[in-house]
């Protein structure tokens, strides 16, 4: 456009201009508007939806390999900051992407086809052109490496605040119940106002590029009419000419301007990647034997665990464990405090690995099975039961698939939840708060045995699930769970020797050691923890019933 500019003027000045070649420019310049607004058009479309797909794909990848990494990953990881990589880091790789292209595409076109055009039509302005602008690239360089390092802080600040945040609302209960709130918004108020700083000082480094900018094109403008003033005086270049390379200038100046701040997405959107990548990076420690023969038949849901040691940290918590588990049979689980049995419990479904030993499932060791068939063929009720921010009836039907209202009907009234269940308004539709916080501590422990007995699994693993119900509602459970955990090999922790009784063999784990093993009948004749532990709790009965 700026070339036919120069053509009219030219024409105008030489008397050359007729009516039948301003109606011919005029069909040029409309032509060539008509392009640019469908090039521009599609210059935007294209980059921003690939953008977005990249987006799509990498969420999508990130979230696929979280779910495969292992427990020990998240206990070295906060989720605030994982819910910051999964959703600021994103939008910003997105971002970086979209604009990235787009103002990239624009300036490199610009830049290339105005040179080359300058140049052709006079090249003595067009090397002060690229002479002026040259140094112009060494001092985005030097500001840019100041916005990456502030942006890298800035990001893990923001993580700080999601991790705090999280962790606030999680906990509000215990915050609540110290009347802590003021102590908490305080300590908010500092991370928050630290959040402000380290932006504005981001902000600050980018933004000395835009007036920077502004200067160097009024600096190239007048170079560009003092000496192509004096070069138009002289007779050696036209009006147009010289009409033509501040009409260039023009042209470059919004590119330009737009250069330092997608630069800078760039840089923002590199350290947003580099912590992405640090996730894709870690591979999970428990994960698939690629080497090991595909195991397709077990023999049966036998358990044994072969001269079994395992080491966290440097400290053993489990030592020279040798224990079988018959089909079918109820094995009971019992020890101090952080004496090892969760962790044992958990070996099972490859929740870890053991530093030493093996575990066996049917003769086959569990390390030749496929994560998806060993944990298949698992019904887990952890200690701490976690349930969703969905329906109850989600929750007990979470693993099964395609769970009906009979199996949930079912597993619910093993559970002794189906008459809590039916006083509900909303019954098995009713949404459970975050992690069931709507229910009583009974009533999810009740609800993770539900989940765990849908399943119908070959293997029962309930860690301590009756901790929080009283006496009466721990033997009605029991008496429905005996006909289930008949027909499968089950594993269960307890403190309770009232639930303990009912296991065919009982095992006690002190210092990550067996210590004891035998049925109820005979361990409570045996001095030891067992025998303790039954005398401590028939007193503590007794107490309660004189009360």
């Amino acid at each position: 456009m700026p070339i036919i500019i120069k053509w009219v003027i030219d024409g105008l000045e030489a008397g050359l201009l007729t009516r039948e070649l301003i109606q011919q420019y005029l069909i040029y310049f409309s032509v060539i508007g008509i392009i640019s607004v469908i090039f521009s058009r599609m210059l935007r479309k294209l980059p921003l939806k690939f953008s977005h797909k990249v987006e799509y794909a990498l969420r999508n990848d990130v979230f696929r390999h979280l779910t495969e990494m292992d427990q020990e990953y998240f206990r070295s990881e906060r989720t605030g900051d994982l819910m910051t990589r999964l959703s600021s880091d994103m939008n910003i790789i997105r971002d970086s992407i979209g604009q990235g292209l787009l103002q990239g595409s624009r300036t490199l076109l610009v830049i290339l086809m105005s040179s080359v055009i300058m140049l052709i039509a006079d090249r003595q302005l067009a090397l002060i052109v690229i002479t002026v602008f040259t140094p112009m690239v060494f001092i985005f360089f030097v500001v840019l490496r100041m916005v990456r390092r502030y942006q890298q802080e800035l990001q893990e600040h923001v993580s700080d605040v999601s991790n705090y945040s999280q962790e606030t609302f999680s906990g509000i209960r215990c915050v609540k119940g110290f009347a802590l709130e003021r102590r908490r918004n305080s300590a908010f108020e500092n991370l928050n106002s630290g959040l402000i700083r380290k932006t504005m000082r981001m902000q600050s480094a980018r933004q000395v590029l835009f007036p920077f900018m502004a200067f160097w094109f009024g600096l190239g403008n007048i170079l560009i009419l003092l000496v192509g003033g004096k070069k138009m005086m002289a007779g050696e270049v036209s009006l147009g000419t010289l009409t033509l390379f501040t009409q260039y200038l023009f042209v470059m100046q919004w590119p330009l301007l737009a250069l330092p701040w997608m630069l800078t997405m760039l840089q923002r959107g590199k350290v947003s990647w580099i912590r992405v990548r640090a996730i894709l990076d870690r591979e999970p420690i428990i994960a698939e034997n690629k080497d090991a023969p595909i195991v397709t038949q077990l023999q049966d849901a036998s358990i044994d665990f072969k001269n079994l040691d395992l080491e966290i940290g440097g400290r053993r918590f489990l030592k020279e464990i040798n224990l079988h588990v018959p089909q079918g049979q109820t094995l009971g689980i019992t020890g101090p405090t952080g004496s090892g049995k969760t962790l044992l419990a958990s070996l099972v479904a490859r929740l870890m690995d053991p530093t030493k030993g093996s575990v066996h499932i049917g003769g086959e060791n569990i390390r030749d099975l496929s994560l998806s068939q060993l944990r298949g063929m698992i019904g887990f009720a952890a200690q701490e039961p976690i349930l969703f921010s969905r329906t109850l009836e989600h929750n007990i039907g979470f693993g099964v698939e395609g769970a009906d209202m009979k199996i949930i009907g079912w597993a619910a009234d093993i559970a002794h939840l189906h008459h809590d269940v039916e006083g509900f308004p909303d019954q098995y539709q009713t949404l459970l708060g975050e992690r069931g916080v709507t229910l009583s501590g009974g009533q999810r422990q009740r609800a993770s045995i539900s989940r765990a007995v849908a399943r119908k699994p070959d293997i029962l693993i309930l860690d301590d699930v009756l901790s929080a119900v009283d006496t009466q509602t721990e033997a009605a459970i029991m008496s429905k769970l005996q006909p289930v955990m008949k027909d499968r090999t089950t594993l269960f922790v307890s403190h309770r020797i009232s639930t303990l009784r009912y296991a065919e063999e009982i095992v006690v784990i002190e210092d990550g050691r067996i210590t004891q093993r035998g049925t109820h009948e005979k361990l409570i004749e045996k001095p030891g923890y067992y025998s303790e532990l039954n005398t401590l709790q028939q007193l503590e009965q007794k107490l309660e019933e004189e009360l």
